[in-house]
């Protein structure tokens, strides 16, 4: 059974270090939805979503898409050179709802899913520029299930 992996945690307390870390091993590949934020090496997500507020939800969208798209391949196995035994989406993930898509997916396609929850006990800022107060509001509405 193939693995997909959920990274979650608020903006800073590194949640990319860790899903790139996870991703280092074995068949895997990794999706967050701010890279698609990411023009020319730099973080834009102020500035583009300024431009067009749709883009956050078509980003996550998209994001669902390649993972939706990963999983098939897998299901191809022996026909796709670029299959893969596990998947890491690191994305905020504050509540169950932004994960349900992916839920769906693992039983969709018979995934097993795991999620990490990432703290911030190096102390780390968020090097998006996320405001503290936008920060503190997430960490109040962050949903664990135990």
């Amino acid at each position: 059974m193939n693995d997909l992996i959920l990274v979650r945690g608020v903006p800073g307390c590194g949640k990319t270090t860790i899903a790139d870390i996870l991703s280092s091993w074995g068949r895997s590949v990794s999706y967050s939805t701010d890279s698609m934020f990411m023009v020319g090496g730099e973080y834009k997500f102020n500035e583009i979503m300024k431009k067009d507020p749709s883009k956050l939800s078509e980003y996550h969208a998209a994001t669902i898409s390649k993972v939706k798209d990963s999983m098939i391949e897998a299901m191809h196995d022996d026909e796709c050179f670029h299959s893969y035994d596990t998947i890491i989406v690191h994305n905020t993930f504050t509540q169950k709802w932004e994960m349900d898509p992916y839920l769906e997916l693992t039983k969709e396609f018979d995934w097993k899913v795991h999620t990490i929850i990432v703290e911030n006990r190096h102390g780390s800022k968020s090097i998006h520029d996320v405001p503290e107060e936008t920060i503190n509001r997430m960490k109040e509405r962050f949903e664990i299930i135990l």
